[in-house]
């Protein structure tokens, strides 16, 4: 069976509250200082790349970094900075890949996938739309593809999670005329927090994400080659083509295939 989303069948499922696939903004990525020519005169390097030419600011510092360890600024090998951050990586010397980070804005991404993203510590920072602080009478909620997958799912699905925000609503307007000893401020957290017991998994989860190359490189290692999570697998998809247009040869020996399911996997080739 072809579980990849038709055209037709992406058109029927969007509405006002449902989301069909994942979307990745950057927010920060790595950039060189002006000051790194001050840099290369204190250390009297002659540059075979002009920091002026073509180049990823994110590799150029990492390479920098690396060369640091050794003052092996003259670059006695002529080695270009791809090749150098790719020797690196060959050779396990990762630890230099924490000095370059991106932050990433995820939408379209459900409540059950942020449990599990935010079990990635080292390396990593989050910030989450708050359950207690926005009101989700109108929140979207994200449809899995293997509900996409079967058609005589999708109304069935929609019709639950639809009711279960009815559900939360009617919990809503009860208890907020419940009367508290709270100021307005908590009385209202406390409403939220009642009431949210009854949203599902699928309700769309907002998040932040900052994390360094090496900490991305891990990430995409052990959760984007999960057959069984296509979520997941989207998600880290989404992830490495962002990175790659930054940072190509800090994540060159990772590739995307398509599994039978039509839907990407993350792949770590031999290099």
């Amino acid at each position: 069976m072809n579980r990849h989303l038709t055209r037709q069948d992406a058109n029927s499922a969007k509405t006002d509250c449902f989301v069909d696939r994942p979307r990745i903004f950057v927010l920060a990525r790595p950039s060189l200082a002006d000051t790194i020519n001050d840099f290369y005169t204190y250390f009297d390097v002659k540059l075979e790349q002009p920091v002026s030419g073509k180049y990823y600011p994110s590799e150029k510092i990492v390479e920098n970094a690396g060369r640091v360890c050794y003052l092996s600024f003259s670059n006695p090998a002529t080695k270009t900075t791809a090749a150098y951050v790719k020797k690196l990586i060959r050779h396990g010397h990762e630890s230099v890949l924490e000095h370059v980070a991106w932050t990433l804005i995820f939408t379209g991404v459900s409540r059950a996938f942020t449990h599990q993203l935010v079990r990635h510590r080292a390396g990593f920072s989050y910030s989450q739309l708050s359950q207690q602080y926005v009101d989700h009478r109108s929140i979207r909620f994200v449809i899995p593809a293997e509900i996409l997958a079967d058609p005589k799912l999708l109304p069935r699905w929609r019709k639950v999670v639809l009711s279960q925000r009815a559900q939360y609503v009617e919990l809503m307007n009860s208890l907020s005329q419940t009367p508290s000893e709270y100021s307005a401020r908590e009385s209202m957290r406390s409403v939220r927090s009642a009431a949210r017991s009854v949203l599902p998994n699928c309700i769309e989860a907002i998040i932040a994400v900052t994390a360094n190359a090496r900490a991305w490189r891990h990430f995409l290692s052990v959760r984007g080659s999960i057959e069984g999570d296509i979520e997941m697998r989207r998600v880290s998809a989404e992830v490495l083509k962002t990175l790659k247009q930054d940072a190509p040869n800090l994540f060159f020996d990772f590739e995307l295939e398509m599994l039978g399911d039509s839907w990407p996997i993350v792949k770590r080739v031999c290099s």
